[in-house]
C-alpha cells in the first residue's frame, strides 16, 4: 500500500510545478504586453504632439493664402499668354508704308491660339505705281504673311482706292513676347549736345 501512495504524491507535485510555471509565464507575458502597450501609446502621443507642433510652425492660414495666390498667378499667366496686342502691327506698317499711301480702315480677326491673326485694311494711294512699290515693301517684311492688294479703283481725285489683306503669326502679336522684345531692345543713344554758340562781342 505504501509504494502506490508515494507515486501518486510525486505525480501530483510535478503537475503542480508545471502549472505554476505556465501561470507565471503567462503573468510575465501579460505584464510585458501591458508595459509595451503603454510605451507604444506614449510614443504615439509623442509623435502626434510633434506632428501638431510642426503643422503649427508652417502656419496653416499662411499656407492657404499662398495656395490662393498661386492659383491667381497661374490664371494671370494664362491670360497673359493668350493676350494679343496689335502695336507690333502698327509699328511694322509705320516702318514700311510710303508717304504716298494712306490707310483708312483697319480690322483684325483672332483665331485660336495657334492660328494666324487675319488683318484687313482699306486705303488710298497716289497712283498705281505707289501700289506696286508698296506691295514690294510688304513682301520683304517676314512678319506680314501673304499680303494681297485687291479692289483697286480710282476716286474722283485720281487716287487709287484699295483693300489689303495679310496675316501675322500669333507670336508676333503676343503680349508677353512683345514685352520680352522691348526689354531686349537696346536703348536709343541720346542726341549729341550741340556746342554753344560763340558770344558776339560788341565794342
Amino acid at each position: 500500500m505504501m509504494p502506490e501512495q508515494v507515486r501518486t504524491s510525486h505525480s501530483l507535485g510535478l503537475f503542480s510545478v508545471i502549472a505554476i510555471f505556465i501561470f507565471l509565464t503567462m503573468l510575465v507575458a501579460t505584464g510585458a504586453l501591458y508595459l509595451y502597450k503603454g510605451m507604444l501609446g506614449k510614443k504615439i502621443d509623442s509623435r502626434q504632439s510633434a506632428l501638431a507642433l510642426a503643422k503649427n510652425r508652417f502656419e496653416p492660414a499662411r499656407i492657404s493664402q499662398l495656395q490662393v495666390l498661386d492659383k491667381r498667378l497661374k490664371a494671370a499667366s494664362e491670360v497673359l499668354n493668350g493676350h494679343i496686342t496689335v502695336s507690333p502691327i502698327f509699328k511694322a506698317l509705320e516702318a514700311i508704308t510710303m508717304k504716298t499711301v494712306r490707310y483708312t480702315k483697319f480690322n483684325y480677326v483672332l483665331g485660336d491660339r495657334n492660328e494666324r491673326v487675319e488683318i484687313k485694311l482699306s486705303g488710298l494711294a497716289v497712283g498705281y505705281r505707289s501700289i506696286a512699290l508698296q506691295s514690294d515693301l510688304f513682301a520683304k517684311n517676314k512678319n506680314l504673311i501673304d499680303p494681297v492688294f485687291s479692289n483697286l479703283t480710282l476716286d474722283d481725285k485720281g487716287n487709287v482706292l484699295f483693300d489689303l489683306a495679310f496675316s501675322v503669326d500669333p507670336s508676333f502679336v503676343n503680349y508677353r513676347e512683345t514685352l520680352k522684345a522691348e526689354a531686349a531692345a537696346p536703348l536709343p543713344l541720346p542726341a549729341p549736345i550741340p556746342p554753344p554758340e560763340p558770344l558776339e562781342v560788341i565794342y
